[in-house]
């Protein structure tokens, strides 16, 4: 009986996929998340977290704000890219070009090092962490499905998330973390929403985050069932932030999130992110 108590106090070691933003890489995005890595490896022992990079490569041109010079190279040159997306958005329209490749990539990394029990996602990475939290749902197939009988145009389920026999790639996700995120656009990606993710997702916004715009987060909150009660804004802008009390937040909501997966409820109220005292 000992034992068991023994056993159950241990924290377990989690596979922690993490998803960088556009125009980052998975090499960069785990050097600016050292100090999360830490915290979550000194929380859940054995912890290993996981950083593929994006299959789209990005040149000068696809980064906002850049400004073209006579010594900028053009797009055909050799040059090896050091930036990434997992989708470009298509100019005045709703379309994401290459999301079917963003997604390929995601369901190799979890065939390859999965399966994971969580998802961190920052930016784009944070819209794709939601997107890959709703795919490996219960039934996420078949309401995406519903929903392209009524419209051509909607987004169907990928086919790169089902296995050799047809079912869904892996087990849900026990968590999903999501930095400076937002939702895709409703008008062809509505699948991922309808009805909404149930994965328990924790949104960590910037107060003075100029880079997403404030209602792409709040359409992304009201599309993750309980969504309201599982935001925490921190005081800067478009980054992971590595400080003490924004760290305890993400560490309180995955011990909660994976406890309950676990059947062993949130063993410790206390660290429970609806509990804490947090600035939402």
């Amino acid at each position: 009986m000992s034992t068991n108590a023994s056993v159950s106090a241990s924290p377990p070691a989690l596979k922690i996929l993490m998803l960088h933003g556009y125009t980052q890489s998975g090499p960069l995005f785990h050097a600016k998340t050292r100090a999360l890595e830490k915290s979550l490896v000194k929380t859940f022992p054995s912890s290993t977290l996981h950083y593929p990079t994006a299959p789209i490569p990005l040149h000068p041109a696809d980064i906002p704000g850049f400004t073209p010079s006579s010594q900028t190279p053009s797009d055909d040159t050799d040059e090896e890219a050091s930036a990434f997306g997992w989708w470009r958005r298509k100019d005045g329209t709703p379309v994401y070009e290459g999301i079917e490749k963003g997604l390929e990539r995601v369901a190799s990394t979890i065939r390859a090092e999965g399966p994971f029990d969580g998802v961190i996602g920052f930016s784009q990475g944070g819209a794709m962490a939601g997107m890959v939290a709703s795919l490996l749902e219960p039934g996420r197939r078949e309401s995406m499905d519903a929903l392209r009988r009524t419209s051509s145009e909607k987004f169907a389920y990928p086919s790169s998330f089902l296995d050799d026999k047809g079912g869904v790639l892996q087990r849900p996700l026990k968590f999903a973390i999501i930095y400076s995120g937002f939702a895709a656009p409703l008008e062809l990606y509505s699948g991922f929403y309808e009805p909404k993710v149930k994965t328990p997702v924790l949104i960590v916004v910037g107060g003075v985050d100029t880079v997403v715009e404030e209602n792409r987060t709040k359409l992304l909150i009201e599309c993750c069932e309980g969504g309201e009660g599982r935001v925490v804004t921190h005081p800067g802008g478009h980054f992971v932030p590595s400080g003490k009390q924004w760290l305890d937040a993400v560490l309180g909501f995955v011990s909660g999130s994976v406890g309950e997966a676990d059947g062993k409820g949130a063993r410790k109220e206390e660290q429970r992110v609806e509990d804490m005292d947090m600035p939402y």
